[in-house]
């Protein structure tokens, strides 16, 4: 039964995420969150150690997931309940969008849905800067050290345009390691 409830968790987040692995962030944290398979805490660092993982988001998301609550098994269930709406609703559109995706109704539909999945991602981004910035019980709550980092990472994206996200992050954790012990 608590593979079903995985399964089918999962099969939710992936049937109603439209626009990628990180638009679908607020019903990952959604459904582990009032489902009560993990805290804020493991959420947020779900989600960092799935975005730096090679391979979708989505599938890590899931994968992670399912090996922390139950092992392997538990991993091949969310990783399945990930991916089956994708499979069925590409192979499905796949059949039918390429004969309709130039008429009008279809534009002004994915056009309409580019903002809300923005949303979604500022959103993510939002609950994301809460968890990382803000340190319980403290005097001052706000995490000058994680807001100093980030801003050091997103200025050298916007000077360096071309920097790898691979050497941000490579960068930020010996940062974290040396010097936040």
């Amino acid at each position: 039964m608590m593979y079903l409830k995985l399964f089918f968790a999962f099969f939710k987040i992936g049937l109603f995420t439209i626009g990628g692995g990180y638009a679908m962030i607020p019903f990952i944290w959604q459904e582990l969150l009032n489902g009560g398979y993990m805290t804020t805490a493991e959420i947020t660092d779900l989600i960092a150690v799935s975005g730096i993982a090679p391979g979708a988001f989505a599938v890590n998301a899931a994968t992670f997931t399912g090996m922390k609550l139950h092992s392997v098994a538990g991993a091949v269930v969310c990783t399945l309940g990930i991916v089956s709406p994708s499979f069925i609703i590409t192979t499905f559109v796949a059949l039918f969008f390429f004969n309709v995706n130039k008429k009008p109704g279809v534009q002004s539909a994915l056009y309409g849905i580019r903002p809300a999945v923005l949303a979604l991602i500022l959103f993510a981004t939002y609950k994301i800067a809460q968890e990382a910035f803000y340190v319980s019980g403290a005097d001052f709550p706000l995490d000058i050290v994680s807001v100093a980092m980030f801003g050091a990472a997103f200025a050298l994206m916007l000077i360096f345009k071309k920097i790898s996200p691979i050497l941000i992050i490579l960068g930020a954790g010996i940062v974290g390691a040396v010097f936040l012990r």
